[in-house]
């Protein structure tokens, strides 16, 4: 079994080593939904913008919870690693793929018949109610080959390898960019076509992943390696239950906030759905900090290298803030070059738009402190500590702001943009009072 040792040499090469292919898989994951939305903007209106931003938006709520699960696998996978417990592993990546199975299965199910539900309740507009039916129905039926590839790449990230989930995401992602173009385009599918492609593109990713796993991870599987242990079990959902739950929130106050959006009307409903859009995309970085920190601290960690775990954590950090301080000014200066990217002859949703990028954007600047120590709390299989901060941001500042400030200002979005950076920067005094328990008893232990 081919493993990458990130216990040793430079923290600084092992965090891009490891982030950076890592960040383009999301890259080219996120530009799924940027593809949709871009070429809708192209040859759709407002309404069938609104269908692919809220559509798509659910679908990333369920890949984000499914990523977020499969986190439990991916720190269980490495810690092993860093204790060279290599029949531990084979054993841990049996019953991932066991419990997944099933979780897919199930969610397959219980999304498809409870679609109109899920619409009503996020008050999706009338004129936008049908496309948006259609996009997420077929996103569900492709449910499957999200659980999968999210899974597989788990299991990669697990082993230290992120390069080839790139490879695979590639590949499937120039399918996705043709298929959109031809299903939007010539075909007149709308957001059907957006979905239709995607769902093809991840299939096709997963179909790439099988394929190579057994050629470059070489596992040497028997048929005990895919019997339930209850232990291993225990294990990844004792991980992946907290950080799923947390992630699965964080994407549900998103959708409040969308919510809130859409009875403003469907100009503002489509501002705030491609505002999301691009700070999903420019939460990249922090992102890839947070899976690289997860992963190579939970190695440290297994391997008893505790100083060298918080070392990581600090480099990911400034790594992570940087890019959010460079992405906050390029934004207050480019906002109106940005937006019209993705709507076409709408001035009142470029208008809207860059509002809400201006004041949302400060977002990146927390989420790159907050995201990293997440991290690192999961590698300490402290998962519950990110779940706490993310749930007191949304219920004390992120939807009350975002609802205040829908309501007493009307006429603009900056009061309104102000709920997730605000939300953040508690996550964060949160995470450094925690963080300061945690070194304590670890100083305590060495």
């Amino acid at each position: 079994m081919n493993t990458y040792n990130l216990t040793k040499g430079s923290i600084l090469k092992n965090l891009i080593q490891f982030s950076l292919p890592y960040l383009l898989s999301c890259f080219l994951q996120t530009f799924y939904g940027l593809a949709d939305l871009f070429i809708t903007g192209r040859f759709n209106g407002a309404a069938t913008i609104t269908a692919v931003s809220v559509g798509s938006q659910v679908t990333h709520m369920l890949t984000v919870i499914i990523v977020g699960l499969a986190m439990g696998a991916t720190v269980s996978i490495s810690r092993s690693v860093g204790e060279k417990k290599k029949n531990q592993v084979v054993k841990i990546i049996g019953n991932t793929v066991i419990l997944f199975s099933i979780f897919a299965v199930l969610l397959t199910f219980i999304l498809i018949f409870n679609v109109n539900g899920i619409l009503t309740l996020l008050s999706v507009p009338k004129t936008a109610f049908l496309e948006t039916k259609n996009y997420v129905t077929i996103c569900f039926i492709g449910i499957i080959f999200i659980t999968a590839y999210n899974v597989l790449s788990s299991i990669y990230r697990g082993l230290g390898d992120t390069k080839h989930p790139m490879y695979f995401v590639m590949i499937s992602g120039i399918i996705n960019i043709a298929l959109d173009y031809l299903f939007i385009g010539p075909m007149g599918m709308k957001a059907s076509g957006a979905a239709l492609a995607t769902v093809i593109a991840q299939a096709i990713s997963v179909i790439l992943a099988l394929l190579y796993m057994p050629k470059t991870i070489n596992f040497s599987f028997t048929p005990s390696a895919f019997r339930l242990d209850q232990r291993i079990m225990k294990q990844i959902l004792r991980i992946g239950i907290p950080i799923g739950a947390q992630d699965g929130l964080i994407q549900i106050s998103f959708l409040i906030i969308t919510t809130i959006a859409n009875r403003r009307g469907v100009d503002i409903a489509a501002a705030v759905g491609i505002v999301e859009k691009i700070i999903g995309f420019l939460f990249l970085v922090p992102s890839a900090m947070l899976s690289a920190v997860s992963t190579i601290c939970a190695q440290n960690i297994g391997a008893k290298q505790y100083d060298r775990s918080r070392k990581t954590l600090f480099t990911a950090m400034k790594i992570s803030v940087g890019f959010g301080i460079l992405f906050t000014v390029i934004c207050q200066f480019c906002g109106n070059s940005i937006l019209p990217l993705f709507t076409k002859n709408n001035p009142a949703v470029i208008y809207y738009g860059v509002q809400y990028l201006q004041i949302y954007v400060f977002d990146c600047i927390f989420a790159g402190i907050h995201f990293c120590f997440s991290g690192y709390f999961c590698a300490c299989e402290k998962p519950y500590i990110s779940f706490i901060h993310n749930i007191a941001s949304i219920a004390l500042i992120r939807i009350p702001v975002a609802y205040f400030g829908s309501v007493l200002w009307p006429e603009t979005m900056y009061p309104m943009g102000l709920a997730s950076p605000l939300g953040s920067a508690l996550s964060v005094v949160i995470c450094i009072v925690a963080y300061k328990i945690i070194h304590k008893k670890m100083n305590s232990t060495t």
